[in-house]
């Protein structure tokens, strides 16, 4: 089958999720909207988006949980409820893992988050001294902005990066220190200018974003460079829940370690 139908089936998919978030949606029926079988779906799913459907779907509830925590004045019971989740407390849970702060600080701080903190430390153990150097590129039919780069276990960026840093436009970057395992760059920009808006809402029509992997690591690893060229937001990419830093400053801020 060509990658085009593929590709329209696995997006008659997620418009189906986008329009039934508050309700309980199976792999079997996810597959018949595919037109696939349960297994073979599955697959197909990965391949195009990164990510199990159960996880796409996911990341879909807590992005629309974001737009009405900052969108609207529902309580985070009912946010909760609207979105699929019939225990306020799993939902609060979920939300702060991937998103990085509690739904009611998510609220408070406009969809920012006050500085990037990394997810896991280097220990003796997976020490690799690995250094991942490269370099972000912007065509020139995309406006130029702040650019977020971070190191994820899945080409989902959700919950803490690995490694991060915020380069003050698209250029060279380098991740060093790199624990050893399987991970994915992920990079997020929007425009100068467009500092004010946060992740809580769906930008499609200004966010830039790219990806390079997996990447392997092992002890002593020499790693070849990483050339990411960005692109717009599309319907198949996993939506960016992690709170992104507040750029709104003319002082590009220290990113956490």
């Amino acid at each position: 089958m060509p990658t085009t139908a593929i590709e329209h089936a696995v997006r008659r998919v997620i418009d189906d999720m986008h329009a039934n978030l508050g309700q309980e949606l199976t792999i079997d029926e996810m597959a018949r909207t595919a037109m696939f079988s349960k297994f073979h779906f599955t697959r197909v799913f990965r391949d195009v988006t990164g990510i199990s459907p159960g996880r796409f779907l996911s990341a879909l509830r807590l992005q629309e949980a974001k737009r009405l925590l900052l969108e609207t004045d529902l309580s985070v019971a009912d946010i909760s409820s609207q979105v699929g989740y019939s225990s306020v407390g799993t939902f609060s849970s979920r939300f702060k893992s991937c998103v990085g702060v509690s739904p009611s600080m998510f609220r408070a701080t406009d969809g920012f988050a006050p500085e990037l903190r990394e997810g896991r430390t280097t220990t003796a153990q997976d020490s690799t001294r690995a250094v991942l150097r490269g370099r972000v590129w912007l065509p020139e039919d995309r406006s130029p902005g702040y650019c977020f780069v971070g190191l994820f276990p899945t080409p989902a960026p959700q919950g803490r990066p690995v490694r991060c840093t915020v380069l003050e436009r698209p250029g060279a970057f380098e991740l060093a220190d790199i624990p050893a395992g399987s991970w994915h760059v992920l990079v997020h920009s929007v425009p100068y200018g467009h500092e004010h808006l946060s992740s809580g809402a769906d930008r499609k029509a200004v966010v830039s974003v790219g990806r390079y992997g997996p990447v392997t690591v092992h002890a002593d690893t020499l790693l070849m460079p990483a050339d990411i060229v960005l692109r717009p937001l599309d319907i198949q990419d996993p939506p960016v829940l992690m709170a992104l830093l507040d750029m709104r400053t003319s002082a590009l801020r220290a990113v956490a370690g």
